[in-house]
């Protein structure tokens, strides 16, 4: 295949740009930023589970501190209305004693619920802060998710506008070559990742190798039209006083 050496040197810049583009598409799917918004959703929503526990926790003592003080207030009642009977006098002396019994036991009852209202207290004391500390920790999670996702929306954007810019330039490049010279470069990057390199102090600068004495000595006596290829990666070899043949 034989093409203007000025429009194969053009091939160099096609490759620049494709190379950049591969860094981009590399970039996007290896950012750092996307493993640490990964791990503060983690994180969130372990903050988040603890804090529905405790405010699950919350709720259900709350309702055990009414349930107790209902029971508590019942005691008195009862309580309030044996007193009463035994003060209106109007009992006779078995219903006095049945009464105060039940008196005793009423007293004993409420101390026993009074502790476990005083229990239950403290517990719901402790589960509240628990809660406030929890909630504390779900804002600072929330807090370093949205500085992540910040950062990971940066970075994109930065790549996004990269990748326009070299989009245009390849849109630009790409009508200059041949069909035959632009088909063999994208079938060897398809297949290897670099269509053309320059050939410099006679090394591929595709896969870096450098040739032996026939293949440079095949190149030397090639004509400067002529598109030549590495025998080892397959890449279009641009040559220039660089490439020391």
């Amino acid at each position: 295949m034989k093409v203007d050496p000025a429009v194969q040197r053009k091939l160099l810049e096609l490759a620049d740009v494709d190379a950049e583009l591969a860094r981009v598409e590399h970039r996007r799917r290896t950012l750092p930023e996307l493993a640490e918004v990964a791990e503060a959703e983690k994180a969130v929503q372990a903050k988040r589970d603890a804090r529905v526990a405790s405010d699950t926790t919350l709720a259900d003592l709350d309702r055990e501190v009414k349930r107790q003080e209902k029971e508590i207030d019942a005691v008195r009642a009862r309580e309030d209305r044996d007193r009463g009977l035994l003060a209106g006098g109007t009992v006779s002396a078995k219903q006095m004693t049945d009464l105060e019994h039940e008196l005793a036991t009423l007293q004993r009852r409420q101390s026993s619920l009074e502790d476990d209202l005083l229990e239950l207290m403290e517990r719901r004391e402790a589960v509240g802060l628990d809660g406030q500390h929890a909630g504390v920790e779900l804002a600072k999670a929330e807090e370093a998710l949205a500085d992540a996702n910040r950062r990971r929306d940066d970075v994109l954007a930065d790549l996004d506008t990269t990748q326009a810019r070299r989009d245009a330039d390849r849109v630009r490049l790409v009508p200059g070559f041949p069909e035959p010279l632009l088909g063999l470069y994208e079938r060897v990057r398809r297949n290897k990742g670099i269509g053309a390199a320059l050939l410099r102090a006679r090394r591929c600068g595709a896969c870096r190798i450098e040739l032996d004495r026939s293949a440079i000595s095949r190149i030397a006596s090639a004509a400067a039209d002529e598109v030549v290829t590495c025998e080892e990666c397959g890449a279009i070899m641009v040559r220039t006083p660089e490439s020391g043949l």
